[in-house]
């Protein structure tokens, strides 16, 4: 008998704003670009991607595109849709003495 697999979809698992909130910092800690705009997606479609765009004023299949691996959302996107999650963006000293 063979093993059935099933793709891991983060988002299924992503069903609080503490584990959602956790699931973007990491993204951003990362620095990657690619990190964050994923870490977007996966969160957005956590929520709903519909409600998501619709409530940033954004094209939902735009939106798609922006926030997936290989996507490259401008700050304006980044912004909006971390609004839509009750998120803003901040800016912190990356290392400890730097401040």
């Amino acid at each position: 008998m063979a093993i059935e697999t099933k793709t891991f979809d983060p988002a299924e698992y992503l069903d609080d704003e503490e584990s959602r909130l956790e699931y973007l910092r990491q993204s951003f800690a990362s620095g990657d670009p690619a990190d964050i705009a994923e870490g977007l997606g996966t969160v957005a479609r956590a929520i709903g991607m519909s409600r998501i765009a619709n409530e940033a004023g954004l094209a939902r299949p735009a939106l798609y595109r922006s926030l997936a691996e290989e996507g490259n959302p401008s700050l304006a996107t980044v912004a909006k849709v971390l609004s839509t999650m009750g998120l803003r963006l901040t800016v912190e000293p990356a290392r400890p003495d730097t401040a």
